[in-house]
C-alpha cells in the first residue's frame, strides 16, 4: 500500500501568487453569452487568473516562496530542500528547481528536485520533503507549487480553455518534533493516461511540422497534437468514482468521522459537477467544503494550497486545524491525505 505517515514535519506557511489579469467566462471568444451563463451555473468557473506570456509559472512561485520566507522570519541559506512542483516548467531542461535556487539566492547545499505530477501535485511534493525531514537530519523545505496550465492548451479548445487558471502557491515545512503525524495515501491507474495528455513534444512522439496542424473534432474543440488534451467523461467519470472510494476507505481506516473530526474536507477544485458529486458520494457536510474554483478555475497541484489562502486562512493562522484533503488528475493518479496542523503563517493573495 502506497500510504505513509510523516512524522516530525510541521507546516509553518502557506502563500500564493496570481496574476493580476483576469477573464470571465462570458470574455472568452469561444462563448455566446448564452453559453457563458450555462457554463458559469453548471461547471461553476466564472472568472480565471490569466498570465501573460512573459510570466512563468516559477515566476509566481518564487514571489509566493521569497514572501513567505520573509514573513516567516527564515534566512535563505537555511532552506534544505527545494520542490518545484508543475508540468509548466522553464525548460525541458534544466530542471526548474535549480533555476529557482539560483534566481532565490539560496544555498548550494540545497537539495533540488522538480515534481512535474499535475492536480495531485501538492501531496506528492509534501511526501517528498516531508520523508527526508522525519529524522531531523534537515530542517526546512520551501515547496513551490504551481503552472500556467491554460497556455498548455489550443486557444480554439472550448472543452479545456474555460477550465484552467494560472497561478503559483509556496508551502514551508519544517522539522518539529510536536507536529502530528501529516498521513498521505497514494493510487495510480496509468492504464488510464490518455484521458489527460499532451501527445506530441516528448520524446515518445517529438514535435514536427505536422504537431501544430490543427485539426476540428467538433463541438467547438480544435486542437493540434502538440496541445494539452482533455476527454471529458473519461476524466469525470474516473474523478468521481476512484478518488471518493479511497477517501472513504482512508476514514475507514483511521476511524475518521466526518461530523466531528475534521474542520475542513479540501478537494482538488477541478469543476463543480466534479467536487459536487464527491461532497454528494462521500456525504460531506457542505459548510466544511470550501470551493474557490468560480474565481480561480482548475489550479492543478496549486488547487489544495490556494484553498487554505482564500478560504480558510483565519482559521490556520489563529488554531489548530484537522484537514481531508482529496487530489486527483494526471497519470491518472489520486491521493488522499490528513493533515492536523498548528497555527500557522497564511499571507494574503499577492497579484503580480
Amino acid at each position: 500500500m502506497a500510504r505513509w505517515e510523516i512524522k516530525n514535519v510541521n507546516i509553518a506557511g502557506v502563500s500564493m501568487a496570481v496574476p493580476e489579469h483576469t477573464v470571465k467566462t462570458a470574455e472568452i471568444d469561444l462563448f455566446t453569452q448564452e453559453e457563458a451563463d450555462v457554463f458559469d451555473n453548471t461547471v461553476g468557473i466564472r472568472s480565471r487568473h490569466i498570465a501573460p506570456d512573459t510570466m512563468c509559472a516559477s515566476d509566481m512561485c518564487q514571489v509566493a516562496g521569497e514572501k513567505l520566507l520573509e514573513e516567516l522570519g527564515w534566512t535563505k541559506d537555511s532552506i534544505d530542500i527545494l520542490v518545484f512542483e508543475s508540468v509548466t516548467g522553464d525548460y525541458r531542461t534544466p530542471p526548474t528547481s535549480c533555476l529557482l535556487q539560483y534566481r532565490m539566492g539560496l544555498s548550494e547545499d540545497c537539495f533540488c528536485v522538480d515534481v512535474p505530477m499535475g492536480c495531485c501535485g501538492c501531496m506528492y511534493a509534501i511526501n517528498v520533503a516531508g520523508n527526508m525531514l522525519t529524522r531531523g537530519q534537515v530542517k526546512r523545505a520551501l515547496l513551490l507549487i504551481g503552472d500556467t496550465a491554460l497556455r498548455m492548451g489550443s486557444m480554439k479548445d472550448k472543452s479545456r480553455v474555460p477550465l484552467f487558471g494560472d497561478g503559483g502557491t509556496a508551502l514551508a515545512l519544517e522539522y518539529d518534533e510536536t507536529a502530528n503525524d501529516i498521513v498521505i495515501d497514494f493510487h495510480t491507474l496509468g492504464s488510464g493516461y490518455e484521458a489527460l495528455m499532451t501527445p506530441h513534444g516528448g520524446f515518445r512522439n517529438p514535435a514536427t511540422p505536422e504537431s501544430f496542424i490543427y485539426e476540428d473534432f467538433g463541438n467547438g474543440i480544435v486542437r493540434a497534437p502538440y496541445h494539452t488534451m482533455i476527454n471529458g467523461m473519461n476524466v469525470f467519470s474516473f474523478a468521481i468514482s476512484r478518488p471518493p472510494k479511497s477517501v472513504e476507505k482512508f476514514m475507514a481506516d483511521y476511524n475518521i468521522d466526518r461530523n466531528s473530526d475534521i474542520d475542513y474536507f479540501l478537494i482538488h477544485q477541478a469543476n463543480k459537477m466534479i467536487v459536487d458529486r464527491v461532497v454528494k458520494k462521500l456525504k460531506l457536510p457542505l459548510e466544511k467544503v470550501p470551493y474557490n474554483l468560480e474565481e480561480f478555475g482548475n489550479l492543478g497541484g496549486a488547487s489544495i494550497p490556494s484553498l487554505m489562502v482564500t478560504r480558510i486562512a483565519d482559521k490556520l493562522r489563529k488554531e489548530k486545524t484537522t484537514l481531508l484533503c482529496s487530489s486527483f488528475g494526471l497519470g491518472l493518479s489520486w491521493s488522499t491525505m490528513l493533515l492536523k496542523t498548528k497555527p500557522m503563517v497564511v499571507l494574503e493573495m499577492l497579484k503580480l
